[in-house]
């Protein structure tokens, strides 16, 4: 017998919208990070239940600007979707901290923080009697999370690092494109993503360990580490095999078929991981010969031979309705599907019965893709304009009045970007 409260709800039941208070409530994180690794791990943290002050300097998260395009609120402020797709859910507040001023508020908002994720330029919180030695001997409970190009340390220590250019020294652009393009970025800007998400994981590791030890502890997450550690399988085949690898466009480089091809209608993906796949797929395509081929019988021959496979498959596929073909395909129990534009898959079906798209008042966007069963998580609030928060925070941490007038008076809070 199923207890009803513990079942995962129907998928027609998944909203967009927080319906739980989330499995990280009563977490605080005090976030003083920009543009898209450090947001994006914050983000995920807020998406459930994790109370995020975000703290932006006075010139503002740079990213409110990577547009078009804009929305402009009701104050006439404007701000980039690139800024509105990772900072929902959090509270904002403009500091200085070049000032001693600046740095005395945030040590105030960190009395009771969980976590601290920041951002600048190895050596700056350091040079502000911020960094990490200062901030356990008063706060010896904090996880303290340092996101950075390169780390302190080691030839590149202390140098800035975007999302293309640790894309380029990692390797990650050589794999990809093929012999007739060149090396090709990546479109999705898949380091400072995958730096977020292992950021995120390593301050839940960290906070479940304080839960034994009592004590925080620092994190030094780096984009070329996070970059680099998304090399598989190219990293581990050149670790056996001492080749280099090389860009491969569409097709895996260890499996095949495991590449696009071309029907009537659409661009299809088809992927055999197995050989058991491969003969169901030959028999649903009516090629009962292939299997037994020399040329094809085992994976391995099958990469060995890939160019001759994909022109038989691709004359067979070429005369098929491509989305009713995959439907099929995939239904008989061989992983297909078509290849859709960004605004076709946002708005597929399964998208919706996902829940993968989170709407709330004027904001909308992609959704958490975790989930949890009693404390679902989501959109709880839109992304914060620029101070938004600001004042609130400041009186509940204590401040009255007068000094948070103080505060703007001499420029320490800051209601408009400079």
């Amino acid at each position: 017998m199923t207890d009803a409260a513990s079942s995962p709800p129907a998928a027609g039941a998944r909203s967009g919208s927080a319906s739980s208070g989330g499995a990280l409530a009563g977490l605080k994180v005090v976030d003083l990070t920009r543009v898209l690794g450090g947001p994006y791990c914050t983000m995920i943290l807020s998406d459930h239940g994790a109370e995020v002050i975000k703290i932006e300097p006075p010139q503002g998260d740079e990213t409110r600007h990577w547009g078009p395009p804009f929305r402009t609120d009701a104050r006439g402020a404007q701000d980039a979707s690139y800024f509105l797709g990772v900072n929902r859910n959090k509270r904002a507040l403009a500091l200085d901290l070049t000032q001693p001023a600046g740095r005395e508020v945030l040590l105030r908002l960190l009395e009771g923080a969980d976590v601290l994720v920041e951002n600048y330029k190895p050596g700056t919180m350091e040079r502000w009697g911020l960094g990490y030695a200062a901030l356990e001997a008063r706060f010896p409970g904090l996880v303290h999370c340092r996101v950075s190009g390169f780390g302190a340390e080691g030839p590149l220590g202390g140098l800035p690092g975007y999302d293309a250019v640790v894309q380029a020294m990692v390797g990650l652009m050589s794999i990809n494109g093929d012999a007739e393009s060149g090396t090709v970025r990546m479109g999705t800007p898949v380091v400072d993503l995958a730096t977020g998400l292992y950021s995120a994981i390593g301050i839940l590791m960290a906070l479940q360990e304080r839960a034994r030890s009592g004590r925080g502890q620092y994190l030094d997450m780096t984009l070329h580490d996070c970059g680099l550690a998304l090399l598989h399988p190219q990293a581990a085949n050149h670790f056996l095999n001492g080749k280099r690898p090389r860009a491969t466009g569409n097709p895996h480089p260890n499996i095949s078929p495991y590449s696009k091809f071309r029907t009537q209608t659409c661009e299809i993906f088809i992927a055999c991981g197995n050989d058991p796949t491969f003969r169901k797929l030959c028999a649903f395509l009516d090629l009962p010969g292939l299997p037994d081929d020399p040329r094809f019988r085992t994976n391995g021959n099958r990469v060995e031979n890939r160019a001759e496979l994909e022109a038989i498959l691709d004359a067979r596929l070429l005369a098929e309705d491509g989305h009713e073909f995959c439907d099929r395909l995939i239904r008989a129990g061989v992983p297909a599907g078509p290849v859709l534009h960004v605004d076709e898959a946002v708005q597929a079906p399964h998208t919706a019965a996902r829940g993968m798209v989170a709407e709330l008042d004027w904001f909308r966007g992609l959704n958490t893709p975790i989930k949890l069963s009693r404390t679902p998580g989501g959109a709880r609030r839109p992304p914060p304009g620029f101070n938004a928060d600001g004042a609130a925070l400041l009186a509940e941490h204590g401040y009255s009045e007068e000094e948070i007038a103080g505060l703007a008076e001499r420029g320490v809070v800051v209601s408009a970007p400079r």
